[in-house]
This record gives structure tokens, sequence and C-alpha cells, in this order.
């Protein structure tokens, strides 16, 4: 389970790229299936490749940040959301 601090460090990486990427939405929180040190941020992604490709380097560079900074491994993932439009 995430303590405190890796849930404040997860909901400040969200926010920092939903202020420049606002059509991104927060799916949950997670801890990654191959290691439960490594915590993945689960996004709805922009529909726009290069936005998506701008996102996934600011999200780079802030975690890097913290891993730097607090020796947390916390990472952006692609949540899979069901096409509602097949129903």
């Amino acid at each position: 389970m995430f303590n405190d601090k890796q849930i404040e460090l997860s909901n400040m990486l969200f926010e920092r790229l939903k202020h420049r990427f606002s059509e991104v939405n927060l799916v949950d929180i997670t801890e990654s299936a191959e290691n439960p040190n490594h915590i993945w941020v689960n996004l709805v992604m922009p529909d726009d490749e290069d936005r998506e490709i701008e996102l996934r380097e600011m999200a780079g560079e802030i975690s890097t940040d913290i891993l730097l900074d607090y020796g947390y491994h916390i990472t952006i993932i692609s949540a899979l959301v069901p096409d509602r439009s097949a129903a």
C-alpha cells in the first residue's frame, strides 16, 4: 500500500499535467504489476498523438525529479477505458 507522501506526489504529478493538458483525466493510482514499489498514475490520455507525446515528455521530467528528490518511482500509464459506443 502507499504511504501519504507517495499519494501526495502521485496527485501532484497528475495536477501538474492537468494544468497543462486539461483533457487528461485521472482514472486511479495503482501499484505496478511487476514491482510493488513502482506506482502507476493511470490517465485517460489526449486523443491527439502530438499532445500525448508532449504529455509523456513532461511526465518523464516530473517523474525523474520525484525519483531523485524522494526515491519514489512514479510514472504515468494510459488507462484502458471501455469503449461505450460499442454498447
